[in-house]
């Protein structure tokens, strides 16, 4: 009887790579950044420092990098395996005993399987890096709210300290008239505890800035404490919303979209991978005998090959029997390939409803800015100095120029806060088209 003792080494050879078509769509991570629309300088030192910083990003284009080292490693050929056996009862031949062998088999996958896998991976890798790039523009669009949001305390803290201002004037007017016999207590008092509404609402402003600050520092990856300096106010810019001309430009830049479209580029493939299975893979095998050469007759009776090393050369063919296996294989990538599918049409829905949300919400906003602007503010500030000369001359009371000073001061803070979210939603809108918007 004849024992073995098969020993398998994985042993390092020089293959080439399988050349895989549409491999450039698997890029790497461009070194210039995004362009997007700001016309502020700090906004765009801010999202150009969030870019670079954000943990969120980094983690996105690493996992992309780590895609892209997929493809050597499905487009390379199985390790090779080398064998040896050694006979523990020697075999005798005509040429002599039969004592090591030595193997080295290497498996090559059916025409193609390479390639298709290669595509795959290449696919995969694309989808992760359109991935990285709708990262990218979110924390371009948290920056900007975060910056528009900050502005917006900021505006409001300047208002309540003219406010502030104006009341301590409204104030001695009162204390003023009541020494003179001319006012009322009350009317002090009144004016005295609508100053402390004011300094209370500062308070409650100055610890949203902070907050606010510490997001935005947080997106760049500073410390939250760090101090930001004041938000000067910036006109935002008129834009002309075309909702099929901006459907489009959407369906052609949204990175989500294309990601979707990667993937159904890879649940093709893999339908096609798949059909693969039914076909063998090859084996090819040679192997190296040790013989020791017959030494039991004369020189004159040994054959002339006598001790001569044998070598072989073998080809084996796997035996794909189990069709069903396969079978079901073709369908799940075919399911797969549908999943991808009906993925795509959810993103494309949601982001034309994104579009529309955002360009209705815009033109409201628009249409209300222009009232404050041409109606309500001035109709305000005209109330209040008609009132004041009223009061001055005693014909209205303190509680009608507290009146028209909070109205006026309502007007305000409603103005600003229409202004700031114009200027979020055609953030929202630049998200959503997934590139600058409007080009300037």
């Amino acid at each position: 009887m004849r024992r073995t003792v098969h020993i398998s080494l994985p042993v390092v050879l020089t293959i080439g790579l399988v050349v895989v078509p549409g491999a450039l769509a698997a890029q790497e991570p461009p070194a210039a950044a995004p362009d997007f629309y700001a016309v502020e300088s700090a906004l765009r030192d801010y999202v150009r420092e969030a870019l670079e910083h954000n943990p969120s990003i980094r983690a996105a284009e690493a996992r992309h990098r780590a895609a892209l080292q997929r493809v050597p490693q499905v487009t390379s050929l199985p390790d090779p395996v080398v064998g040896f056996t050694q006979a523990l009862r020697t075999v005798e031949t005509r040429v002599g005993s039969q004592g090591q062998t030595i193997s080295l088999s290497q498996a090559f996958p059916w025409f193609g399987k390479l390639d298709l896998r290669g595509q795959l991976a290449v696919r995969e890798a694309a989808a992760t890096y359109q991935l990285y790039l709708a990262q990218q523009r979110e924390v371009i669009a948290r920056v900007k709210a975060a910056f528009y949001e900050l502005a917006y305390v900021d505006m409001a803290i300047g208002i309540s300290r003219e406010e502030q201002s104006l009341l301590e004037h409204y104030e001695q007017l009162a204390q003023t008239r009541y020494a003179t016999g001319q006012g009322l207590q009350q009317a002090v008092l009144k004016t005295q505890a609508e100053l402390t509404k004011v300094i209370d609402r500062l308070q409650v402003l100055a610890q949203q800035r902070i907050s606010l600050a510490a997001r935005l520092n947080t997106l760049m990856t500073r410390p939250p404490h760090e101090g930001l300096p004041p938000i000067r106010r910036v006109d935002p810019p008129q834009v002309t919303l075309d909702l099929d001309a901006l459907y489009e430009l959407g369906d052609e830049s949204r990175q989500e979209l294309q990601a979707a479209r990667e993937l159904i580029a890879r649940s093709e493939r893999s339908i096609d991978l798949a059909k693969k299975d039914f076909w063998p893979d090859l084996m090819v095998s040679t192997g190296f005998v040790n013989i020791g050469g017959r030494s039991d007759v004369g020189s004159a009776q040994l054959p002339s090959d006598n001790g001569k090393n044998a070598i072989s050369v073998s080809i084996g063919l796997t035996i794909p029997i189990w069709r069903d296996k396969y079978r079901a294989g073709v369908s799940q990538a075919a399911e797969g390939l549908v999943a991808e599918r009906h993925n795509l049409d959810g993103l494309r829905d949601e982001m034309e409803f994104s579009i529309r949300d955002q360009a209705i919400r815009l033109e409201t906003l628009r249409e209300q800015l222009s009232l404050f602007d041409q109606v309500l503010l001035p109709q305000a500030r005209e109330a209040l100095l008609s009132t004041e000369a009223a009061y001055e001359t005693g014909q209205l009371g303190v509680l009608d120029l507290l009146d028209s000073e909070r109205f006026l001061l309502s007007v305000r803070f409603g103005h600003e806060r229409h202004y700031t979210d114009y200027l979020v939603a055609l953030s929202n809108l630049e998200r959503a088209i997934g590139t600058k918007f409007p080009k300037d």
